[in-house]
């Protein structure tokens, strides 16, 4: 029997958990069918899902189709929990996208798309709610085609010439013999060439027996290693304060007992909505819950590539302790960071500042749930600020000296941009200049450090940092000397751009579809252009308005428009990404962020002379550093 991951996503309301009730009804892993808006989905587990009636955390169960056993995963649907359910997308062999088919395409789903092109997932596409749609399923599937891709086709009755269209070769070999192989169109779902289509209405079994034979049919087993391989995509805790690791494997196996990421595990915990059971070992294709773990994290890999979230918290909101210790919040909060790493807990004992980072309100509302119903805690927030980026736009060499007594260490480190690809690293710098020892320890360095911009301290990046040079002293030099010059050296070269004007602040934005009747489109229009939103001429149409805006202006904009429109107009916002920010200069000017007052961020050097270390200026660096530039001069 093959083994496969599968995830169900969708936006809310598109009856994903009810589809998953179904499928596990129909296969006979559940006796009854439970509803999302009764609090008896046997996936909506926790206490808060049951109140909300929406999922807010991903869960597991089983069930088995034919010759299939389907690990399905059930994610989030709401916006503001979206990293959760794009942790859980890059451990999928395949995604069940659910459409509702009474609604147009939300920004959300199409969000999702991007996110499953993004990581490369073979989708089935399950249309809902088709009792509740008078528009025909011909018409359903133009728009997905239009919509999502052209390889949208329904799979009911697979049209072979149609499946063959979607692939030069396939069609090539279907003219010249009319028929397509059942491996060819494995091969061309598995590519995303193909989205197979089904339609029905979860909620009354219709079209579900014929969804489970697909998934049999259509679906198989990839290439598995023999060594161990696995991906971690969620920590979560039991009722009893356990630390879970979940996990997916990709090769090999894993036994209670063994060693993992230099801890030795517990228990192996398959799930199954709540309950779980024990098992003796974990092969490859399962998923399950580890114990004993205490420093995993989501994303982290054994023999496979480690992942990087896309999906980034917006919005900042500082903490009310409302007369708690901070010694009691400050625990809970990391503890719940350490669930959803994206939350990003932030102390500041020189302010008495505690921060959460949140991608919008209802998560928000779920953290201050989660304070009071876990821990007891009854904390507030203020009214949130936005979580700004920094970038550079040209390239610099950087230099950073550490010389106090008895250390020695140079480093230079050339920056340049890296547009929309966040940080990468690489070493330019010959063995003769630095042995690879000392090499291994910048570069170690480089990417353990949280980098910071110089404008106003927000989180850098888009940025490819190279070691290009420096210099070791054959007595003086210790293991972290490296590490102090080659963090002043990144910090020296941006303050060299900062003073050039080649520093960037960036800001979130969002995609806005925003549809009103005819007669507000004008005043509507110019709201957007006051909020510095910027239209897609080639998308808005009639009285549908499609673009972008900065989400610093546009959070607040459903409000005003439901003013405006007496209730009557529409709004989506989805997060597009970070771009240059609207009004910088009104953002600097509010900022008191000091660059060279930043102790754990100097960009200041060390030298030596008269037998004592003695800071150095970053500005006068250039003159008094021990080797030449490398790659970039002084002008």
């Amino acid at each position: 029997m093959k083994e496969i991951v599968t995830g169900i996503i969708a936006n809310v309301d598109a009856g994903k958990t009810t589809l998953s009730e179904a499928l596990l009804y129909e296969t006979g892993a559940l006796r009854n069918l439970g509803r999302v808006d009764k609090g008896d989905a046997h996936l909506d587990t926790a206490s808060l899902e049951k109140q909300r009636g929406i999922t807010i955390f991903s869960h597991q169960t089983k069930l088995t189709t034919g010759n299939t056993s389907l690990n399905l995963l059930d994610t989030p649907g709401h916006l503001d929990f979206i990293e959760e359910t794009e942790a859980v997308l890059a451990v999928l062999d395949y995604a069940i996208m659910v459409i509702a088919a009474p609604d147009k395409l939300s920004q959300q789903t199409k969000t999702l798309w991007k996110l499953l092109a993004h990581y490369q997932v073979p989708t089935f596409i399950f249309v809902n709610k088709i009792d509740a749609s008078t528009e025909s399923q011909a018409s359903i599937l133009a728009r997905l085609k239009a919509e999502l891709a052209e390889g949208c086709l329904a799979f009911s009755q697979p049209d072979l010439e149609e499946i063959a269209l979607q692939d030069e070769a396939t069609l090539n070999q279907f003219l010249e013999t009319g028929t397509v192989s059942a491996s060819q169109v494995l091969d061309l779902i598995a590519k995303r060439q193909v989205f197979p289509v089904y339609f029905g209405a979860a909620l009354k079994l219709r079209g579900i027996k014929d969804f489970l034979a697909g998934l049999d049919q259509w679906t198989r087993v990839n290439q598995a290693p023999s060594d161990l391989g696995l991906r971690v995509f969620k920590i979560s805790h039991d009722t009893q304060g356990q630390r879970l690791t979940w996990v997916r494997m990709y090769g090999g196996s894993l036994q209670p007992k063994d060693v993992l990421f230099g801890e030795k595990l517990n228990q192996i915990r398959v799930y199954d909505g709540a309950k779980f059971e024990l098992r003796p070992k974990l092969t490859t294709g399962q998923v399950a819950a580890l114990t004993g773990l205490t420093k995993t994290y989501p994303g982290q890999a054994l023999r496979i590539e480690n992942t990087q979230p896309v999906m980034k918290p917006v919005l900042s909101y500082q903490v009310d302790l409302k007369g708690h210790d901070i010694h009691e919040v400050l625990p809970a909060l990391k503890l719940l960071e350490d669930e959803h790493p994206q939350i990003q807990v932030s102390w500041s004992s020189q302010l008495q500042r505690l921060a959460v980072q949140v991608m919008g309100e209802i998560q928000l509302e779920v953290l201050q749930a989660l304070l009071k119903e876990r821990f007891n805690l009854e904390v507030g927030f203020d009214q949130g600020s936005i979580l700004y980026q920094e970038t550079i736009t040209a390239p610099v060499e950087g230099v950073g000296h550490f010389e106090p007594l008895r250390h020695y260490a140079e480093a230079h480190i050339y920056l340049e941009p890296n547009p929309n690809a966040g940080f990468s690293f690489a070493s330019d710098c010959s063995l003769e200049l630095l042995a690879s020892n000392y090499q291994s320890q910048i570069m170690t360095a480089l990417k353990q450090k949280e980098h910071k911009g110089v404008l106003i301290g927000a989180s850098l990046t888009d940025v490819k940092l190279t070691l290009v040079g420096g210099k070791a002293h054959l007595k003086h030099t210790e293991g972290g000397d490296f590490r102090e010059a080659a963090s002043r050296a990144v910090r020296q070269g941006l303050m060299e751009l900062r003073q050039r004007g080649n520093c960037q602040l960036l800001e979130p934005w969002y995609d806005f579809v925003i549809e009103v009747n005819q007669d507000l489109i004008g005043k509507v229009m110019t709201d957007i252009s006051r909020l510095a939103g910027k239209l897609d001429s080639t998308k808005s149409k009639g009285n549908i308005l499609v673009g972008k805006a900065p989400v610093a202006t546009m959070r607040s904009y459903p409000t005003s428009l439901r003013s405006l429109s007496h209730g009557e107009g529409l709004i989506e916002l989805s997060f597009a990404g970070y771009y240059p920010c609207h009004n910088q200069a009104e953002v600097l000017a509010a900022s008191d962020y000091q660059p060279e007052s930043d102790g754990d961020n100097t960009p200041q050097s060390v030298f030596c002379s008269h037998g004592a270390g003695h800071t150095v200026n970053w500005q006068a660096v250039p003159q008094t550093m021990h080797c030449p530039y490398y790659r970039w001069q002084v002008d």
